[in-house]
């Protein structure tokens, strides 16, 4: 079943690079990013949008990460909380 999961992860991230890939190369005209008074420089919109989805990729694993994390603490937390509770 692991192995599944790992084949259908692969297949998406596939999947979204070749999609990333056309459509830098039909959109070679060059943007700048603008937000509040800050303005970058000017790069090729597939550029930009690699570097929005490969930070997007990577922001999203360690939300994951992180929310597991959580969990187990808090198991860890309720399990000691509860053979405290046990000692009296």
């Amino acid at each position: 079943m692991k192995s599944l999961t790992y084949l259908m992860t692969t297949i998406m991230i596939a999947f979204w690079l070749v999609i990333v890939a056309i459509f830098s190369i039909q959109n070679i005209t060059e943007i700048s990013l603008n937000f509040l008074i800050f303005k970058s420089i000017k790069l090729p919109i597939g550029v930009l949008l690699s570097f929005c989805v490969g930070g997007g990729m990577i922001l999203g694993a360690l939300v994951t990460l992180l929310w597991e994390h959580s969990k187990y603490l808090t198991k860890r937390h309720l399990r000691k909380t509860s053979q405290e509770v046990d000692d009296f």
